[in-house]
């Protein structure tokens, strides 16, 4: 191989050192929906743990307790299925919103994005926008740089403790664990999951950012699926804006055989995933909408209409005809509101007890001297309420049908499981099958509303 080959060779990595992407700060409608996002999901973040409701923490999910107390209501294990219906709910509602307007849960809800958001504010707090923070980085270490970094990082570190503290009140009554903490007397546990739960906010949200959008988190990758011809996504106006140029302002595009993209790069600049809109829609765009908000100003001052960079679907660009209501949309539409109908109504007529029917199978049925047969069944009354009671038991389905015993009855204490051992006995002259139904009804003496009734099957002998 001469010379000249080996000069036109080039050297292709497959493996590039990530170079840290510096958001410009923007303002603009999108700009200020995103903060009332951030500020409302950080408000609520922080704030339920110090809600009181009936002298107890509003929200708590006391594991040891087994009791998951939500406002007025009060859930235990047994209560499993409600939190599958959520899981559903969101999903269906995460696939609503992405076939309707793209990656807005990215853009405005997920908690990457929220404490990034607030990450960067801090940082811009301190070391000021984008150009001051390239050139501090470019600068060498002084006393200054070291002093306005260790600010940074230190208000960072103590942002993602409280965080960390946060999540761990959701878990132990908040208050009790400030105590915990100012003594230095936390469990094991708590000390854990506090910093494991700070590091990884300072991680995420400090050091990692859009690279956790990019490259771990799953959705970005399937999102694609869910997009159609008709979904609102963020898109540059290609036939409009090319070709692209710098011009002086007030400057008639056409004039000069320019397109209105002045190709001021703005649009890059503010993106917190580094990506270029004017490429077409990408992966990594997480749909914050900034890019919008600078082209508009760009174009405003300009004297441009806006709208060069804005939401609209992939057949609005192609000049066909946009249906934004449509099949796939009702369908969300019907099973969310479907499935959060169900779920609201399951809510409000909830009864807090459960009873569960289990047959004695070592004995399919003892004839007795009097003429009955006798079948033994073992009853789990589980109390889901925040208070114990005392239950009675009865049994109904047949003639006659009755406790080997003439009243029964048990105390469950709150959020316990209790087993009560029965026996049930019938007149052997009023058997038709060998399979009868019972249903045995069990109610709180001190709550009427306290009542539940289960089925279990009686075996007999064959006439």
């Amino acid at each position: 191989m001469n010379k000249s080959d080996n000069s036109s060779q080039q050297v292709v990595e497959f493996y590039a050192k990530h170079e840290k992407i510096y958001p410009r700060a923007v303002s603009g409608l999108f700009a200020r929906l995103r903060v009332a996002g951030v500020l409302s999901l950080l408000g609520l973040y922080y704030g339920l743990p110090w809600l009181r409701w009936d002298d107890r923490q509003a929200v708590l999910l006391d594991l040891p307790a087994r009791q998951f107390h939500i406002f007025g209501l009060t859930f235990f294990p047994q209560d499993f299925f409600y939190l599958a219906v959520l899981l559903i709910i969101a999903g269906i509602a995460l696939f609503f919103f992405t076939t309707l307007a793209g990656r807005l849960w990215c853009g405005y809800a997920c908690p990457q994005t929220v404490w990034t958001e607030v990450f960067m504010w801090i940082e811009r707090r301190i070391e000021g926008d984008r150009p001051k923070q390239m050139k501090l980085d470019r600068a060498p270490w002084t006393p200054r740089k070291f002093a306005i970094k260790t600010t940074k990082h230190a208000i960072w570190i103590l942002f993602s403790l409280w965080t960390g503290y946060t999540f761990v009140g959701y878990f132990t009554p908040i208050t009790e664990l400030a105590v915990k903490l100012f003594s230095f007397s936390t469990g094991p546990w708590e000390t854990f999951w506090v910093l494991f739960y700070g590091a990884a906010t300072y991680l995420n949200a400090g050091w990692m950012r859009e690279q956790v959008c990019i490259y771990m988190c799953p959705y970005a990758r399937f999102q694609s699926a869910m997009f159609d011809e008709n979904t609102l996504v963020i898109s540059y106006d290609a036939k409009r804006g090319e070709p692209r140029g710098s011009r002086k302002r007030g400057v008639d595009p056409k004039e000069v055989g320019l397109g209105d993209c002045v190709d001021c790069t703005l649009c890059v600049q503010v993106c917190p995933t580094g990506i270029d809109i004017r490429d077409g829609l990408q992966y990594q765009c997480i749909g914050c909408a900034a890019c919008i908000d600078v082209c508009n100003e760009v174009m405003e001052k300009m004297g441009y209409p806006k709208g060069l960079i804005r939401y609209t679907t992939e057949n609005a660009m192609e000049g066909k005809p946009t249906r934004i209501l449509r099949p796939r949309i009702f369908i969300y539409v019907a099973l969310l509101s479907t499935i959060t109908i169900a779920l609201v109504h399951a809510l409000v007529t909830r009864i807090p007890l459960e009873l569960d029917v289990i047959r004695d199978r070592n004995a399919l049925y003892r004839e007795l001297p009097n003429g009955e047969i006798e079948n033994s069944y073992a009853l789990k009354i589980i109390n889901m309420d925040t208070r114990a009671h005392t239950y009675t038991v009865q049994v109904s389905g047949l003639p006659g049908v009755h406790f080997a015993r003439e009243r029964v009855s048990i105390t469950v204490p709150a959020g316990g499981v209790e087993t009560l051992p029965v026996r049930v006995r019938i007149d052997k002259s009023v058997i038709r099958s060998p399979r009868l139904t019972l249903e045995f009804l069990v109610r709180a003496r001190d709550d009427r509303r306290l009542r539940v009734s289960e089925h279990g099957r009686f075996l007999a002998p064959l006439r």
